[in-house]
């Protein structure tokens, strides 16, 4: 088969079945409304993923309280947001009923802004601090992902995916780092334990074996004591401690998983790629394979970091461009084995259509994400984000922004 054909076979994911081999990342927007509700802009721009056919959607990252929360107008799953979110998912659902849509719930930790909101740790690390959260708060937080992830069943979301990625709180408590001794910290048995037990509290209070539930995991987030690290003070590579959650993840009923690598806030360059530093992701496919190889067959692997490869012209040494383009290389993922759908970030933000236009036969008129990271800065900024290539209302942002407050004088969210 050629990249077209693969690319566009549908996947099965637990019961339900996907259109083709497309997933959309999380990509926070930051233009909800006051009260953390889908805005028109919110709105549109799932109705656009869904018409542009990815076989699957997966929702901003979207917080399960408004106390301890990394941006100023984020979307938020709590009780108040219930009806609302369901005429947000009735919406996405009619603009495209095939497309699979799941919601990325969230708590930030150490990384929620201390201007507007609570900042919590579980081990104070350099640069952040906050406050020291006890046991009792965890299990309020447990309840509130609990609940959570009932109002995305009820709003007709198809699954969740709990975060553990990208130094959010559910990384935060996997971390060697996290040394505490306490009921979630020290030895690895202890690191795990909330994430083991949350799933098996949302599997039992859902009771929808249609409901997907996976996770989206930082293999290695880069820095010392990071997740994937050999040890609380080493930057060292280690992937025991990553395989084994997947198997035991995939024990409590996780169908799939979205590989990923770093922490934004610290190590942002492995987590979106840097145009100056395209090599990084290689790395992707190395940590999607050890990925597949852990699972069993059926659990579903999506790997991470293509919009770099773009059509080619991504700055690569030693490969002919029209082997280096993001669909020629999402396609050999699959065929390989290495991976069973190819995620799309940036590349998303840059042109929703993409699937679709590749099943029209309209490879020419894909818009390929540059990788200038002008919507990285505008997610920095606090901002709503897009694409500030194609799209005038972003590019009209960043000029405002960069006139009132100069230039960007940090290089992590």
């Amino acid at each position: 088969m050629d990249y077209k054909e693969i690319l566009l076979e549908p996947v099965k994911i637990g019961t339900r079945t996907a259109q083709n081999r497309f997933f959309i990342q999380a990509m926070e927007c930051n233009d909800e409304d006051e009260t953390g509700n889908p805005s028109e802009s919110t709105t549109e721009r799932y109705e656009n993923l869904a018409r542009g056919e990815a076989g699957l959607v997966c929702l901003e990252a979207i917080t399960i309280t408004r106390e301890s929360r990394a941006r100023d107008n984020q979307l938020t799953i709590m009780e108040p947001n219930r009806e609302p979110l369901k005429a947000f998912v009735k919406r996405v659902k009619a603009a495209n009923p095939k497309t699979l849509f799941i919601f990325q719930l969230t708590h930030s930790g150490e990384l929620s802004s201390d201007t507007f909101s609570r900042r919590v740790t579980v081990n104070p690390l350099y640069g952040y601090g906050g406050e020291v959260i006890t046991e009792s708060e965890v299990d309020k937080i447990m309840d509130d992902f609990v609940l959570a992830a009932q109002i995305a069943h009820d709003a007709g979301a198809d699954g969740i995916d709990m975060k553990l990625c990208h130094g959010y709180f559910g990384t935060q408590l996997l971390r060697p780092y996290n040394s505490r001794k306490w009921k979630y910290g020290g030895a690895w048995e202890n690191r795990r334990q909330f994430a083991f037990d949350l799933y098996e509290r949302i599997a039992k209070a859902v009771n929808d074996k249609d409901f997907l539930i996976g996770s989206k995991i930082s293999a290695w987030e880069g820095f010392p004591g990071g997740f994937g690290t050999d040890g609380p003070d080493s930057p060292i590579m280690d992937l025991t401690e990553p395989l084994d959650l997947l198997k035991g993840l995939e024990d409590r009923g996780a169908q799939y998983f979205i590989q990923s690598a770093g922490s934004p806030g610290i190590t942002l360059s492995l987590t979106q790629v840097d145009k100056h530093v395209p090599y990084f992701a290689y790395l992707h496919q190395y940590w999607a394979k050890a990925f597949r190889q852990a699972v069993k067959p059926e659990t579903i692997i999506i790997g991470s970091n293509f919009s770099a490869f773009r059509d080619g012209k991504n700055g690569l040494c030693a490969v002919d461009p029209k082997d280096s383009g993001l669909l020629v290389y999402g396609a050999q993922c699959v065929s390989r084995g290495i991976m069973d759908m190819v995620a799309l970030g940036r590349q998303s933000f840059s042109d929703p259509f993409l699937p679709k236009k590749l099943r029209e036969g309209k490879e020419d008129e894909i818009k390929y994400c540059t990788v200038c990271d002008n919507c990285i800065e505008l997610l920095i900024r606090q901002t709503p984000v897009g694409c500030c290539t194609y799209n005038k209302r972003f590019t009209d942002i960043l000029v405002e922004q960069r006139k009132l407050h100069g230039k960007l004088t940090q290089s992590h969210t």
